[in-house]
This record gives C-alpha cells, structure tokens and sequence, in this order.
C-alpha cells in the first residue's frame, strides 16, 4: 500500500500506530501483531543504514544487507494481519487517542503510539567524502572494522572526541593516522597524547582538503598544504540530528546529550508522556541494528500488557475491536518466510 492511495481524512482507528519501519519499528510490530493487537506501520523508507552494503554484528544475519533485512521483516509482520503505508507522519497530536497526520493529509488514530524514525547523519563539508560513505569511508568500528582490518587507516577529527575513536580503531589496524582537520592540537590533552603514542596513532596537524580517489577506491587523503597521505580507510563520525519532531510535539521530555536531544525513557521505551514510546535510534545515538530490535520487541511487549491491563480495569472488552479487524492467514499457512542469509 501507498501513502498516496488512500486520501480519506479519517482513515481507520488502530490500538497501535508505529512510527518508523526500520530495525526498532518492525520489531514492535511483530510483537504487537504476534499479540493480535491490530496494528499499523506508517515508513517514510530512508532507513539510516541505506549506504551500508552489510549489516555486521547481528547473530545468524551478519552481513545481510541492510535491504534484504527489512524486506523480510516487512513480510514477516505481514502474515500477522499488521498494516503499512509508505508515507511520512507530519503531525502528531493528543485528544484522547493519537491522532497522527501524514503528508498526504490521511488521519489515523491509535491509542498507543511509538515512534521509531532514527536519526539523519550528517556529514562533514569535505568534498567526495558523502560519495564514498558506508564503502571506505566509515563511521563504526564495530559495524565496519573487521572489513577493513589491517588496511593503511585514517580517522578524521570533527570534535576532539575523535581522539577516542582514533584509540578504538587501533583494534583492526596497526596503520593509524589521526587527521586534526579543524580540531586544534591545543584541544589534545596530555592524557590523549600519551594514549595516542602508546597505541601507535600517528597525528596528522592541518586541514583536510579532499579524498584521493583512483579507480573508485579511496587511495589518499590530501590536506590543504598539498600534503597527500596514503590511506584506503577513513573514518569519519557523522553529527547525529535525532528525527524526534513528533515527541517534540506531543510534549514527551528531552534531555541533552553530546550527540543531541533525546526522550527520557524508563527501561522499555516509555515516555514521559503517556501512551507514547521510543525504540531504536529515536531513543539514543548508539543503538546497532540488533540493539534497536531488541528495544522494539521490549516496547511491543509492554505496550501490549498495557493496553490488556487497562482493557481489564475499565471494563472493557478484551483486544477492543482488534482481533476481529485482522487479516490474517488461513491456519496452516503460517510458516515463517525464509530468511535469505
């Protein structure tokens, strides 16, 4: 189904609207719809891992793409009568029920509401940096490193939190050079000094100009002096912009961080504002994917027994108007697809 196929200004009442179709997002509605809770998926499909070739780390799907991955959770969460569109949520509001808008102008309702819509990265202005990041420019050793173990490394200072990164990356490469770029040498500290001198890590003072690139592949990094160093890795941390606009207009807390605002949540996703949850890279910078699943799957368990908790203490019938809406397979047709490792 397409955002663009459905234009009524009310368009249904669901018991949980999910925000967001990647890793998190999926992964609470699988539970909710295992739940019989009937259940829509509103995917702008910009997942943050799209210029990952792979995805590492995930037990039993490491190195699966990125796309592979959630197509398969879109078929899963399909056997279990849950609903998606491709469209973006604009607005978001409380009267009872959440009302949340899309940019088609279609209206649906939930009485629980997670939002599950990541973060942007952004990247340093460095030209033919954007074009090579996810292949030999990276951000994560632990998403990335083993791929590019023992190659001639470079890591980019954006904050002099890059000292850190620069120490992490000494894990898979003997061949480190720290690139100051616009980070001051004064901001090092005697201790990452020290560090970076016991680990090896060479620093590089001055500012970065652009990559070298021969026969699309990252062969040197080029400061503005005309200097060009040999490298076929470089990492570079993008800044982190959380997409929490619609907690922010639904009056969920916030408190600051280094890489941005994010909600406060107790330890299964919640709020501060009731009936509203966060998984996922909405709810904290350094969520992986199997991280941000697993955050879905506890805000799906929870949301469930609390919608049967509050079913049973107001009196009303249980899976109110829920089980009985779903499209579900015929029994016996239940099996889960495949996965495509």
């Amino acid at each position: 189904m397409t955002e663009n196929s459905t234009q009524e200004t009310d368009s249904g009442r669901y018991e949980v609207v999910v925000v967001g179709g990647g890793a998190a997002g999926l992964s609470a509605a699988l539970v909710l719809g295992r739940a019989r809770r009937r259940t829509l998926v509103v995917d702008a499909g910009e997942p943050r891992n799209a210029p990952a070739a792979h995805m590492q780390g995930y037990l039993s799907r490491d190195g699966m793409s990125p796309a592979e991955f959630l197509a398969i959770g879109r078929e899963e969460i399909a056997r279990y009568g849950v609903e998606l569109v491709r469209g973006r949520a604009v607005d978001a509001r409380r009267d009872g029920d959440f009302a949340v808008t899309l940019a088609s102008g279609r209206l649906v309702r939930a009485r629980q509401l997670v939002v599950a819509t990541g973060l942007r990265d952004e990247l340093p202005p460095l030209p033919g940096l954007a074009e090579r990041f996810g292949r030999d420019v990276i951000h994560c050793p632990y998403c990335h490193g083993w791929e590019a173990r023992d190659l001639p490394t470079g890591v980019l200072a954006t904050t002099p939190m890059s000292v850190h990164q620069a120490l992490m990356v000494t894990q898979w490469s003997k061949d480190v050079r720290l690139f100051l770029h616009q980070v001051p040498e004064a901001a090092l500290t005697d201790d990452d000094l020290r560090r970076l001198a016991t680990a090896g890590v060479t620093v590089v003072p001055g500012e970065v100009e652009a990559l070298v690139v021969t026969d699309d592949r990252l062969t040197g990094v080029r400061l503005t002096d005309g200097t060009v160093h040999d490298r076929e890795v470089l990492y570079a941390a993008p800044h982190a912009v959380p997409q929490n606009d619609l907690l922010v207009r639904l009056g969920a807390e916030l408190h600051e961080t280094p890489f941005g605002a994010y909600p406060v949540i107790d330890d299964r996703g919640r709020t501060t504002v009731p009936g509203l949850w966060t998984a996922g890279n909405t709810s904290g910078y350094a969520e992986q994917v199997i991280n941000a699943a697993s955050r879905g799957y506890r805000a799906g368990a929870a949301i469930n027994g609390e919608l049967l908790m509050t079913d049973l203490d107001s009196g009303a019938p249980k899976g109110r108007g829920a089980v009985s809406d779903l499209r579900l397979p015929p029994r016996g047709r239940d099996k889960p697809p495949r996965a495509r490792a």
